[in-house]
């Protein structure tokens, strides 16, 4: 990593922008940057446009076919709601332990009137399983587009009621009830409970 950006956490410098790339760096840049946006159910076109990056460039990125200068680095980390650090740096992969705490604003990437959902995993990593809870408000429902081919989701209640659907399957539960069922089809969450229903959602992909 060059000297710019070996804080981990520091800004460009003002003045002329910057064209250095952070080599070492970039390999990990394009595994996060994967991981990212199928943890978030991203397109790269969702990410061109919070970041201001094309989509071509982000593609060429996400390959390894092409190394991000240091402006490109912040934007994208930008976009993802993370420092440049956060993004780039491998510490944490290499840590044997790894902690998310409760009040990370990093891990909750959706909270609406309709649903609350925080990420269980770590972002640092590319992953095939993913760990996510997910809060669902009165009468809220989250409701998915099919997500990779062979995806499956397992879904366990905390607290409340809910339906859960997969293409045209349904079924209802209560707390601590648990269900499986295709994600590579049209899928939904719905809270049935007059208050919050609370549930942990795991994604495991082919």
């Amino acid at each position: 990593m060059t000297n710019t950006v070996a804080s981990g956490r520091g800004r460009p410098s003002q003045g002329h922008p910057t064209t250095q790339a952070i080599e070492p760096a970039g390999e990990q840049l394009c595994r996060r940057m994967k991981a990212l946006r199928r943890e978030r159910h991203w397109s790269l076109e969702k990410l061109a446009t919070g970041s201001g990056v094309s989509r071509s460039m982000l593609s060429e990125i996400e390959r390894g076919r092409a190394n991000p200068t240091l402006a490109v680095a912040c934007r994208i980390a930008a976009a993802f709601g993370l420092s440049l650090g956060e993004l780039v740096d491998s510490q944490a992969a290499s840590s044997a332990l790894g902690v998310i705490r409760a009040n990370d604003p990093t891990y909750l990437y959706r909270s609406d009137e309709q649903v609350s959902i925080r990420t269980l995993s770590p972002l640092n990593l590319e992953k095939d399983v993913e760990f996510y809870e997910v809060t669902l408000r009165t009468g809220g429902e989250l409701r998915s587009a099919p997500h990779f081919e062979g995806t499956r989701e397992f879904l366990t209640v905390q607290k409340g009621r809910l339906r859960v659907e997969s293409g045209e399957d349904a079924d209802e539960l209560g707390p601590g009830d648990s269900a499986n069922y295709r994600a590579d089809l049209p899928h939904a969450i719905i809270n049935l409970a007059r208050g919050e229903t609370v549930a942990f959602l795991v994604d495991i992909y082919p």
